[in-house]
């Protein structure tokens, strides 16, 4: 194989790092819904790179680690920067910079949850690598899909004309439960299913055909609010098959 063509996954990866960067400066500004959408197209970049290795057979211990570290800034740290904004602006009204904050204890505490989302999304990276368990599916919430989460809370900030449902939703107690839940369940031993497809039978994949019919359908009739509740199914069927001892 050509040195270039070899490369191409660990190009793709680096795309991924950087539109990851490009969401935490649109976060850090205030523009929550273009951060979100960067976070959606680092998220391609993801699948893109793995699809691309598996087809060119181009693996590499550098590879597996780039992808990690690109991974802990798109997946952890940009969401983390939008939960970061939404927090600021449901302590303060505003997105006010850290110099100008003039908070009690309980706002700076409010704040400080929030580096649950980077610092645990990192372990939980860092344990997927090193976890042979993980091979088929998961356990506890992949990175990907907490970023996506957090991704859909901008899109909803950004896109959505409803002002009171948000603030209604985005308070810093909700925020804050949020952010400890969800970081909790990265680092979880709870098994949640992979879409990786095991041939194209309905019998084994079920499931997997049940979430994307429900996804399509969401996206189709509620594309500002489809990828949250496209999250909490992933997550609520997740934990159904785990509490009622369904295998998959």
């Amino acid at each position: 194989m050509s040195r270039p063509l070899a490369f191409l996954p660990n190009l793709i990866t680096l795309l991924n790092l950087s539109a990851g960067f490009v969401a935490v400066v649109f976060a850090l500004e205030g523009d929550l819904g273009t951060a979100a959408l960067f976070i959606f197209v680092a998220a391609v970049f993801d699948f893109f790179d793995g699809f691309a290795a598996r087809m060119l057979k181009a693996y590499s211990d550098i590879g597996r680690e780039l992808d990690s570290l690109a991974d802990v800034v798109s997946f952890g740290v940009a969401p983390g920067m939008i939960a970061f904004t939404l927090m600021k602006i449901a302590l303060f009204g505003e997105n006010l910079p850290l110099s100008s904050i003039h908070g009690s204890l309980t706002d700076w505490l409010f704040l400080a949850v929030l580096l649950l989302i980077p610092a645990l999304s990192a372990y939980r990276l860092a344990k997927f690598n090193t976890d042979t368990r993980q091979t088929v599916n998961f356990l506890g919430l992949p990175t990907p899909a907490h970023a996506i989460l957090w991704a859909s809370f901008g899109i909803m900030t950004g896109y959505s004309s409803n002002a009171e449902l948000l603030e209604i939703l985005f308070t810093p107690g909700n925020l804050a439960i949020t952010a400890l839940v969800m970081s909790l369940l990265l680092v979880s031993e709870i098994p949640m299913f992979s879409l990786k497809f095991s041939g194209l039978r309905f019998q084994g994949n079920w499931y997997r055909y049940i979430f994307l019919l429900f996804a399509l359908v969401l996206v189709v009739f509620s594309p500002v609010y489809a990828p949250v509740l496209i999250i909490l199914f992933y997550i609520a069927l997740s934990l159904s098959f785990y509490l009622l001892n369904i295998s998959y």
